[in-house]
Protein backbone atom coordinates (compact mmCIF):
# COMPACT_ATOMS: atom_id res chain seq x y z
CA UNK A 1 0.00 0.00 0.00
CA UNK A 2 3.10 2.63 0.68
CA UNK A 3 4.38 1.68 -2.95
CA UNK A 4 0.73 2.72 -4.55
CA UNK A 5 0.57 5.86 -2.52
CA UNK A 6 4.33 6.92 -3.26
CA UNK A 7 3.55 6.48 -6.97
CA UNK A 8 -0.20 7.94 -6.81
CA UNK A 9 1.95 11.25 -4.79
CA UNK A 10 4.52 11.49 -6.93
CA UNK A 11 2.19 11.23 -10.04
CA UNK A 12 0.14 13.66 -8.59
CA UNK A 13 2.76 16.18 -8.30
CA UNK A 14 4.19 15.67 -11.51
CA UNK A 15 0.58 15.90 -13.67
CA UNK A 16 -0.98 18.58 -11.60
CA UNK A 17 2.08 21.18 -10.59
CA UNK A 18 4.21 21.37 -13.32
CA UNK A 19 1.09 22.45 -15.49
CA UNK A 20 -0.62 24.79 -13.00
CA UNK A 21 2.66 26.16 -12.25
CA UNK A 22 3.43 26.95 -16.50
CA UNK A 23 0.09 28.19 -16.63
CA UNK A 24 0.04 30.65 -13.77
CA UNK A 25 4.13 31.59 -15.31
CA UNK A 26 3.06 31.87 -18.47
CA UNK A 27 -0.38 34.25 -17.47
CA UNK A 28 1.40 37.86 -17.46
CA UNK A 29 2.59 37.69 -21.28
CA UNK A 30 -0.47 37.32 -22.77
CA UNK A 31 -1.79 39.88 -20.56
CA UNK A 32 0.01 42.08 -21.78
CA UNK A 33 -0.71 41.08 -25.03
CA UNK A 34 -4.09 41.36 -24.18
CA UNK A 35 -4.96 37.66 -25.20
CA UNK A 36 -8.15 37.33 -23.75
CA UNK A 37 -9.70 33.84 -24.97
CA UNK A 38 -5.51 32.14 -23.90
CA UNK A 39 -6.55 34.22 -20.83
CA UNK A 40 -9.58 32.52 -20.25
CA UNK A 41 -7.94 28.71 -21.44
CA UNK A 42 -5.38 29.69 -18.72
CA UNK A 43 -7.28 30.74 -15.87
CA UNK A 44 -9.27 27.19 -16.87
CA UNK A 45 -6.18 25.42 -16.91
CA UNK A 46 -5.32 26.83 -13.65
CA UNK A 47 -8.06 25.89 -11.66
CA UNK A 48 -8.00 22.56 -13.13
CA UNK A 49 -4.63 21.66 -11.94
CA UNK A 50 -4.62 23.72 -9.00
CA UNK A 51 -8.00 21.37 -7.74
CA UNK A 52 -5.86 18.00 -8.85
CA UNK A 53 -2.86 19.70 -6.66
CA UNK A 54 -5.11 18.61 -4.21
CA UNK A 55 -4.16 15.13 -4.77
CA UNK A 56 -0.16 15.66 -3.77
CA UNK A 57 -1.28 16.83 -0.51
CA UNK A 58 -3.50 14.07 0.21
CA UNK A 59 -1.80 10.93 -0.90
CA UNK A 60 1.08 12.56 0.90
CA UNK A 61 -0.50 13.05 4.62
CA UNK A 62 -1.86 9.19 3.53
CA UNK A 63 1.92 8.08 2.74
CA UNK A 64 3.85 10.02 5.62
CA UNK A 65 0.65 9.46 8.06
CA UNK A 66 3.04 7.92 10.88
CA UNK A 67 5.84 10.55 10.39
CA UNK A 68 3.81 13.48 10.59
CA UNK A 69 5.13 15.25 13.58
CA UNK A 70 8.92 15.34 11.65
CA UNK A 71 10.04 19.07 11.02
CA UNK A 72 10.24 18.66 7.70
CA UNK A 73 6.77 16.98 7.40
CA UNK A 74 5.27 19.83 9.10
CA UNK A 75 7.23 22.50 6.91
CA UNK A 76 6.03 20.95 3.75
CA UNK A 77 2.58 20.43 4.38
CA UNK A 78 2.36 24.64 5.51
CA UNK A 79 3.83 25.62 2.70
CA UNK A 80 1.87 23.43 0.41
CA UNK A 81 -1.22 25.46 2.08
CA UNK A 82 0.29 29.17 1.59
CA UNK A 83 0.89 27.82 -1.95
CA UNK A 84 -2.57 26.37 -2.26
CA UNK A 85 -3.92 29.93 -0.75
CA UNK A 86 -1.53 32.07 -3.55
CA UNK A 87 -3.12 30.05 -6.28
CA UNK A 88 -6.55 31.21 -4.88
CA UNK A 89 -5.10 34.69 -5.08
CA UNK A 90 -3.47 34.09 -8.89
CA UNK A 91 -7.05 32.68 -9.51
CA UNK A 92 -9.14 36.00 -8.74
CA UNK A 93 -6.32 37.96 -10.43
CA UNK A 94 -6.74 35.77 -13.79
CA UNK A 95 -10.61 36.23 -13.61
CA UNK A 96 -10.10 40.21 -12.83
CA UNK A 97 -7.72 40.47 -15.79
CA UNK A 98 -10.04 38.80 -18.14
CA UNK A 99 -12.71 40.80 -17.27
CA UNK A 100 -10.64 44.18 -17.56
CA UNK A 101 -9.11 42.97 -21.03
CA UNK A 102 -12.49 41.96 -22.32
CA UNK A 103 -14.44 45.55 -21.18
CA UNK A 104 -11.63 47.14 -23.34
CA UNK A 105 -11.36 50.24 -21.51
CA UNK A 106 -8.27 51.67 -22.50
CA UNK A 107 -7.54 53.48 -18.89
CA UNK A 108 -6.93 49.74 -17.45
CA UNK A 109 -4.67 47.30 -18.75
CA UNK A 110 -4.53 45.34 -15.92
CA UNK A 111 -0.72 45.61 -14.97
CA UNK A 112 -1.66 45.64 -11.07
CA UNK A 113 -3.22 42.05 -11.91
CA UNK A 114 0.31 41.06 -14.27
CA UNK A 115 2.75 42.16 -11.48
CA UNK A 116 0.94 40.19 -9.28
CA UNK A 117 0.33 36.98 -10.99
CA UNK A 118 4.46 36.95 -12.41
CA UNK A 119 5.19 37.39 -8.44
CA UNK A 120 3.02 35.41 -6.88
CA UNK A 121 3.77 32.54 -9.78
CA UNK A 122 6.80 32.75 -8.60
CA UNK A 123 7.18 32.21 -5.42
CA UNK A 124 4.69 29.46 -6.02
CA UNK A 125 6.94 28.03 -7.62
CA UNK A 126 9.80 28.46 -5.47
CA UNK A 127 7.51 26.91 -2.98
CA UNK A 128 7.54 23.69 -4.98
CA UNK A 129 11.55 23.56 -5.34
CA UNK A 130 11.46 23.86 -1.34
CA UNK A 131 9.07 21.16 -0.58
CA UNK A 132 11.03 19.02 -2.97
CA UNK A 133 14.14 19.60 -1.44
CA UNK A 134 12.39 18.77 1.76
CA UNK A 135 11.05 15.59 0.54
CA UNK A 136 14.12 14.22 -0.76
CA UNK A 137 17.20 16.17 1.62
CA UNK A 138 14.40 16.30 4.70
CA UNK A 139 13.71 12.71 6.04
CA UNK A 140 17.00 11.66 8.08
CA UNK A 141 16.22 7.90 7.86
Amino acid sequence: MTDLLLWLHIGFAIFALGPVTAATMSTPRFIRAKDVSVLRYLHKTTRVYAIAAVGVFVFGVLLGREFLGRPYLSVSMTLFIVAAVLLVIVDRDQLTAIRVLGDENPNDDAKVQTGRIATLSGIVALIWLIILALMVWGNPS
